[in-house]
Formats: C-alpha cells, structure tokens, sequence
C-alpha cells in the first residue's frame, strides 16, 4: 500500500526572517511615502485625518500652465535623445576598440571610464560647469548635452564591451576574407548582432539622462531645464503656491520615470546585462 509523503512545510531561518521584514518594512514606507503625494495631489485640503477633505483634479491643469510643463518635458526628450545618439556614436566604437584590441594602459583606460560613473556627479561637475560657462556653452541645451555625455560615454562603453566580446572575432576575419569592406562588416554582420546590447545601452542611458539633477542643474539656463530641475525650481523658488502643485508635478516626473522604467525591463533583462559584465572581470 502506497503512501502519500506529506507535503513540506516552509520554514525560513531567523535571518531570513529578518531580511524579509527589513524588505517589507522599506516597501511599506516606501509606498507611504509615494502613497501621501499621489493623494495630496488630487485632495482640496488635507490638515487632519487620513485623508483629504475633498478631491480634484485642477492641480494638474495648474502646475501644466504654471511651470510650462509642456516645454520642459520637450527640454528633456531633447536632451535625453542627444545625449542617447551621441553617446552610441562615441561610445560603441571605442567599445570595438577596447574589445577587440589589446595595448598598453588599457585597464587603467577601463578605470577611467568608470570614475565618472562611480564618484558623485557633484565632484566634476563644478569644474565641468566652469568650463562651459567659460567658452559660453552653459546655460544653453547645448551645455546640458555636453555635460550630460560625460558620463554617459562611458555608460555606453562598459554596457556594449560585453556584448561586442561576446561575439567570435572568426566571424569577421571569414566576412574579410570573402572581400567584405569594414563599413560593410560594421553595418551588415556586426550591426545586427549589436542591436540587443546598443538598445540596452540606449534606454538605460536614457533612463540615467532623464533622472540626472545635478550636471543638468549646474549647466541649465531658463530655457533649458529638464524636468528633475524644474522640479526643484518648484520647490525651492521664491513666492507661495500650494503644496498640491509641487505634489502633481511630482507625480508627472515619477510617472515619467516608471514609464522609461517599464520600456527598459521590456527590452533589457538586468539579470543577464550583470552576467555578461561579471563574464568579462
């Protein structure tokens, strides 16, 4: 007669009780956090109790016409496009270059490319603002591109030297051999097989252009604000507007994100991007 094993209980160590509750309890605070500006941005008034008084949706008409939110958001699709198409030009060729090639300082050339995106933004982009506003680049969209490409470049070039690695040199040594120029290899045999790791590169590039406050806001003029800085503006300038305005705005810029967000975990898997990074260490 067969019996039936009885089913496994789930049990979980101490520790991992405790990291569970550590992740639920920043999740939880987390969307509180989220939860009480989306509500404030829809309420009339909110001084007591759980929530506000009253709901509308005016505030959103408000903050679009009041801070000209329609000219901002161009400013930053502008921006975040330049900087996406410069950086691919630049930076997937000096990707080839470091895959396929080997010389002298190159390591310390690959440590390079990663100070600008491991030290704080803040720490070069003094200097970096000095000397745009010097050859009178800044407080124009051109400064906010420029400043922006920084580290953006060599964003691109980590990103891409896995994937170009990846592929077998044999390809395009047979490709020379049946008298395929170097334009035709790069645009016909290596092109295609480059999309996936140029279109990750791309939307994470745009996902870190759209979010980045402090090289847009050392670099901006009035005409030339992105909206994480025109967010700031709301905050910090002078004069009395009601907190519902800044929460809308908020929420416009949050939702902005989640949609740049959502597009990159469409198209880009982090988990293998990690593995392909670690597979070159």
């Amino acid at each position: 007669m067969s019996t039936i094993p009885a089913p496994k209980r789930l049990t979980l160590r101490p520790g991992a009780w405790l990291v569970w509750g550590a992740v639920a309890f920043f999740l939880l605070i987390l969307l509180g956090v989220v939860g009480a500006v989306v509500v404030d941005s829809f309420g009339t008034k909110w001084f007591d109790g759980w929530l506000p008084s009253g709901w509308t949706s005016r505030w959103y008409g408000t903050t679009w016409r009041e801070f000209d939110l329609g000219s901002v958001l161009w400013v930053t699709l502008e921006v975040a496009l330049a900087v996406v198409v410069v950086s691919l030009l630049v930076g997937v060729p000096a990707a080839y270059a470091l895959a396929r090639r080997a010389f002298p300082g190159k390591r310390v050339l690959m440590v390079a490319f990663l100070l600008p995106i491991l030290i704080p933004p803040i720490t070069y982009g003094v200097p970096l603002a000095t000397v745009l506003y010097k050859f009178h680049l800044a407080g124009k969209l051109t400064g906010v591109i420029l400043a922006n490409l920084v580290p953006a470049v060599p964003f691109v070039i980590l990103v891409m030297t896995p994937f170009i690695e990846q592929i077998d040199p044999k390809i395009e040594s047979a490709a020379r051999m049946c008298g395929a120029s170097t334009r035709v290899i790069f645009t016909r045999i290596l092109g295609p097989l480059l999309v996936p790791g140029m279109l990750a590169a791309a939307i994470l590039v745009l996902v870190r252009t759209v979010g980045m406050f402090e090289l847009t806001f050392l670099t901006a003029g009035p005409d030339s604000q992105t909206l994480v800085v025109a967010l700031y503006y709301s905050v910090s300038a002078a004069g009395i507007r009601a907190q519902q305005e800044i929460d809308a705005m908020a929420v416009i810029y949050t939702l902005s994100m989640l949609v740049l967000l959502v597009a990159a975990l469409r198209f880009v898997n982090p988990t293998q991007l990690v593995t392909q990074i670690k597979e070159t260490d």
